[in-house]
């Protein structure tokens, strides 16, 4: 069973603050094969929250909730989302999503959300009620979407 977390950086443990950092630097780092600055001082901001599930303790889903203006100007944020290698096979990567759709309309009610999609990603990201809003382009050696949702959508 997957138990489901929304915190501040202020308030994740130690234990939760390394492991979700090092699922970032597995998946992102390592099994892309990207180097980017994945510690951008976005994770400390007040409003930030991170969105996490534990499966038997187990770090295996993460997403970073951005409030509005953090990331996008006019825009929440849902950035670094990550599923662990050994969880994909269980599919929770839309019930991620949902989830950190659900807490960002929560938290932020009136904005609409702007994410950088990876492109293999575009299909994922529009059975969640995103709109791709721009032509493909490179960000850190790998192709993206700029792609946004109101606050209302009909799935």
């Amino acid at each position: 069973m997957l138990t489901w977390h929304c915190q501040t950086f202020n308030e994740l443990s130690n234990n939760n603050l390394y492991n979700l950092l090092k699922l970032r630097s597995d998946v992102f780092v390592v099994e892309q094969n990207c180097i980017f600055p994945d510690l951008d001082n976005l994770d400390t901001l007040p409003d930030t929250r991170h969105l996490f599930a534990l499966q038997d303790n187990k770090l295996v889903a993460y997403a970073r909730l951005l409030a509005k203006g953090d990331s996008y100007l006019g825009y929440t944020s849902i950035g670094r989302v990550v599923v662990a290698k050994k969880s994909r096979k269980d599919k929770i990567g839309h019930t991620l999503m949902a989830h950190a759709i659900e807490e960002t309309l929560k938290l932020w009610p009136d904005s609409p959300i702007k994410i950088g999609a990876q492109s293999h990603l575009e299909g994922f990201y529009q059975s969640h009620g995103f709109i791709t809003v721009s032509e493909p382009y490179m960000e850190d050696g790998i192709e993206h979407y700029l792609m946004t949702r109101e606050t209302e959508v009909s799935l």
